[in-house]
Order: structure tokens, then C-alpha cells, then sequence
């Protein structure tokens, strides 16, 4: 019977210090099937995927691969076992060519001396097998190249290394709609050359597009497994989080207010002349396609990028040369897109993190009052229900959702009027994601302007009052919500002829 499955995982046990991360799980991938991983964050997805990659030790339990027990599973072995992983953050050397990127590790040498010849030939033939070998040339520097185009690179990376069982972790997180398609495309086509395929997504759509059968976590156990013909979303929610999730729903009782920002004809090297408006009480969202100038307008609203020309003006009063100081100053944060980089102080404490923009208020005469630190990161951790063991805990150490919370929780601490947020729901789960929403109402509601960037529409139309769309770093529309329509904002976002620009 198991020689019909690519992996078997039995009775699979791994425990950190205060926390069962898996307990007992079962686990079992046959040839050429798109098995998805799904549960909230902190269920044990991410776990169970290093133990089969070798990153983690299972404290107990059984590893098949191919039929034959894997005795210790290291990340050597596992890559000659032919497992691969592809991860929403991804392990490219962005300095180094798509070539070198694919075959690092394995680059053909002639008498000792690289061959780039060689190393470009079998570059370009992994390109061609994902029918990219026209798109992306082998020369380009990675760093260059769109994030689907990296991802694809990954994939090629993969299959250099005679990869037959491909993990997928959150691989459309930052791609538009278009270059998802594309991704369930190759995605397909290895299915049918027999590899095997294990999917993890928050975005359940997906897992009904893609795969055949889901397999569901919640704190460390398995709670059933199911045909993706044989369910659907409301039955997968309830398994995850144990109770009936609603999902961004449009709050029609918030009161639009006054204006809070207004940027009017702003330039800079990216963005070339935008104007918009943001009222209290408003959620106004941000589409456009990857490289539309999305994050880059939310850069430069906050003062992490310069403006050089162009007004800015925030709870009506003009700005000049914006920096993020001035920024918490007068009331505008930014939750960027990239949390663990930008947006969090990993090796810091919840309590540091949720202090760090009002420690110049906390204090007197340079001396910190240990006692308001630790009464305002209690209240905030409180309020937004951050599972935290303590206030002490190691950021890095949080889930994806929790570490979101503590983003969201400085600037709740900095008493911001203004909330830019820029792709704030990417890499949580469902149940976290549902807070997010409620948290953006209850801001907007108690007068915050919230300008919310996404490159997920269903969840712009969700919540939105308004969608600007941006191209080429302009807004090129501006839609109030009775014109709400996933095929006009795609064709705003990528049409060369919808050039009339909003202002």
C-alpha cells in the first residue's frame, strides 16, 4: 500500500520550548498529486515542511520517501531524495544571474575554471521545460526581474536538482492576477510529468483551482482531510479556525469625515504625478499590477522615499520634505509590505516593538518610565489579542498573523490619524486576516483614514469606499464602490490606451 505514496510522514511529534508544534500528525503524498496544506498560522504547516526538508529533527515519528525510511532527514538528503521547496520569501541571490541562481551549488567548471557557456546551456534548458526560456534571459541579474519571473527562477532552480516532490509555501503572495495563472500553469504541467506537488495558501480560492486533495491543521493535530471535489470554503474554515469566519465585510455605518491627506501632483524617480484624496472614516485601496508604483507611493507618503516635487498635506496642513519622524509626528504610519524587514525589529521584544515610535513620550528628560512601557504594550497586546507568552517574547518568534498584530500595534501605541497599509493580509491565515478587516473598520470608524494597497482584489472590494488603480506609477482611476468590477480594475491596471490620468 505505501509504495503508491511519494511520502509517508506517521505519527510525526516536534516540540519547542512551551510549544507542541506537531503532535501525532499523519501525512501521505502520492505521485503526481497537488496536495494542499492549509490552516491558520501557528497550526504546524511550516513545521511539518522543514522536518520533510531536513531543516527541523522530528522529535518522534517516521519518514518514507520513495518506499525507503528516511532513518535522519537532513537537508543534503533531502535534496538527493529530490524535495524541493519554492517559499513566498525567496532563497535567491538577487546579485547574481538567473544562470548562477539556477545552477548555484552546481556550476560547470572546465579544468577547474567556470564554464559560462555550459552553465548558460543548461540554464536556459530549464527555462525552456517551464516555457520560460524566451521570457527570462539567463544573463539578467535576478534582483531585475519581476517577482513572478523570481519565482519561476526557483522553480527552474528545482527541477536542476532532479527535484520530484515540489513544496510551494504562499507562492502567490505577491503576484498579480495574470501572473498567477501563469504559476498554476507550470504548476499543472509538472503535475502531469509526474512530479508531485505540496501547496500551502492562505487563499482557499486556489486550493480549489489547483489542487485534488487538502489536508487541514489547527494546533500542531491534523483535523481531517478531504477531495477538494468534496468540500468546499465554508466546511475548510470551520476545520481551520473552529468557528464560522465572515471575512472582510463593507462597513456601511462608518461616517466619512474630513480630509486627512491629499498629495497633489507628487514625483519621483517611480511615481510620475500622483493626486488623490483620504478622508476620516474612509478605507480607500490601492490596485495595480507588480511594479505600478503601489509600494512606492506608500514610501514616499510616509517620507521613506523623497518627494522632488509635488505638495503633500496632512490633517490640512501642508508638508514639506516628509521623513518618517516628521510622519509619526503628525499622525501617518506605515505598515509596509515587507514586515519582517521594514516593519519590525525581529530580535526585539513585543514590548520594545510596540514602544519603539513613542519612546521620545514615554520619558523625561531622557529617563524611560519603565512602568507606561509596560502598561501601554499590555493594553495593545490586549486589544488586539496577540498571542504572545509574554510581552518579552522574541518578535521572530510569533506567527505570521501575531507579528502583523505587533506592526499594527505601534501605531495604535502612536495614536496615528492616518493608517497606509500596505499588503497587510499577505502570508496570515483566515481567521487572522478577518481581524485585520475588523480592525481597519473599527480604526475608520473611530476617524482614521486608511489608504489600503492590495494586489488581492476580492478583498479591496470587500472593504473598500473607493479603489484607486495605479500603472507606470500613476493613478490612472479612481472607482467608488457602485463601479466595483474585477474586470474594469484589470483592464484600468494593464491597458495602455486608459492613460487619462486622475486628478
Amino acid at each position: 500500500m505505501m509504495d503508491e505514496f511519494v511520502v509517508v510522514m506517521k505519527n510525526i511529534n516536534k516540540e519547542f520550548p512551551g510549544v507542541k508544534a506537531l503532535e501525532n500528525v499523519n501525512f501521505e503524498l502520492r505521485k503526481s498529486e497537488v496536495k494542499a496544506l492549509v490552516g491558520e498560522n501557528g497550526a504546524g504547516k511550516s513545521t511539518l515542511i522543514k522536518i520533510l526538508t531536513g531543516a527541523y529533527t522530528l522529535d518522534s515519528g517516521e519518514i518514507y520517501v520513495f518506499g525507503r525510511k528516511i532513518e535522519k532527514m537532513t537537508p543534503i538528503i533531502s535534496e538527493h531524495l529530490g524535495i524541493s521547496a519554492v517559499y513566498q520569501n525567496l532563497v535567491l541571490a538577487e546579485h547574481l544571474t538567473v544562470a548562477e541562481n539556477i545552477l548555484l551549488g552546481q556550476l560547470p567548471t572546465r579544468g577547474g575554471i567556470l564554464s559560462k557557456s555550459e552553465m548558460m546551456k543548461r540554464a536556459k534548458k530549464m527555462l525552456d521545460e517551464i516555457g520560460y526560456g524566451d521570457v527570462i534571459d539567463p544573463m539578467t541579474r535576478v534582483g531585475d526581474l519581476s517577482a513572478s519571473q523570481q519565482g519561476m527562477v526557483a522553480i527552474a532552480r528545482a527541477l536542476s536538482r532532479n527535484a520530484r516532490i515540489i513544496i510551494f509555501d504562499e507562492p502567490t503572495a505577491v503576484l498579480a492576477a495574470q501572473e498567477v495563472e501563469e504559476l498554476f500553469r507550470v504548476i499543472k504541467w509538472l503535475k502531469e510529468t509526474g512530479r508531485s506537488i505540496i501547496y500551502i495558501s492562505h487563499r482557499l480560492e486556489e486550493i480549489f483551482q489547483l489542487c485534488d486533495t487538502v489536508l487541514v491543521l489547527k494546533d500542531g493535530r491534523v483535523v481531517g482531510e478531504k477531495k477538494v471535489s468534496e468540500t468546499n470554503e465554508d466546511e475548510l474554515i470551520s476545520m481551520m479556525v473552529g468557528r464560522k469566519v465572515q471575512g472582510g465585510i463593507y462597513d456601511p455605518t462608518r461616517k466619512i469625515g474630513e480630509e486627512v491627506l491629499r498629495a497633489e501632483n507628487i514625483k519621483n524617480e517611480k511615481l510620475k504625478g500622483c493626486s488623490f484624496s483620504l478622508r476620516s472614516g474612509e478605507i480607500v485601496g490601492v490596485y495595480g499590477l507588480v511594479g505600478s508604483g503601489r509600494t512606492e507611493l506608500s514610501r514616499a507618503l510616509f517620507g521613506a522615499d523623497p518627494i522632488e516635487s509635488g505638495e503633500l498635506y496632512v490633517l490640512g496642513k501642508k508638508v514639506k520634505n516628509m521623513n518618517p519622524r516628521r510622519s509619526i509626528d503628525r499622525g501617518v504610519s506605515l505598515i509596509p509590505e515587507d514586515r519582517r524587514r521594514q516593519g519590525l525589529a525581529l530580535k526585539l521584544s513585543v514590548k520594545l516593538n510596540i514602544n519603539l515610535p513613542i519612546y521620545p513620550r514615554i520619558g523625561k528628560m531622557g529617563l524611560l518610565s519603565v512602568s507606561k512601557e509596560k502598561k501601554n504594550a499590555e493594553y495593545y497586546v490586549k486589544v488586539l489579542d496577540i498571542k504572545t507568552p509574554s510581552l518579552n517574547q522574541i518578535v521572530m518568534n510569533l506567527s505570521g498573523g501575531n507579528q502583523q498584530k505587533v506592526v499594527v500595534a505601534k501605531w495604535l501605541a502612536s495614536k496615528a490619524k492616518v493608517f497606509i497599509m500596505d499588503e497587510p493580509t499577505n502570508g496570515i491565515d483566515v481567521g487572522a486576516k478577518e481581524e485585520i478587516y475588523q480592525l481597519m473598520n473599527s480604526l475608520a470608524k473611530e476617524g482614521a483614514g486608511i489608504l489600503f494597497i492590495s494586489s488581492y482584489m476580492p478583498e479591496l472590494m470587500a472593504i473598500c469606499d473607493r479603489i484607486l488603480v495605479m500603472r507606470n506609477g500613476r493613478i490612472v482611476a479612481d472607482l467608488p464602490r457602485e463601479e466595483f468590477d474585477e474586470e474594469k480594475l484589470l483592464s484600468y491596471a494593464i491597458r495602455e490606451n486608459t492613460d487619462a490620468v486622475v486628478s
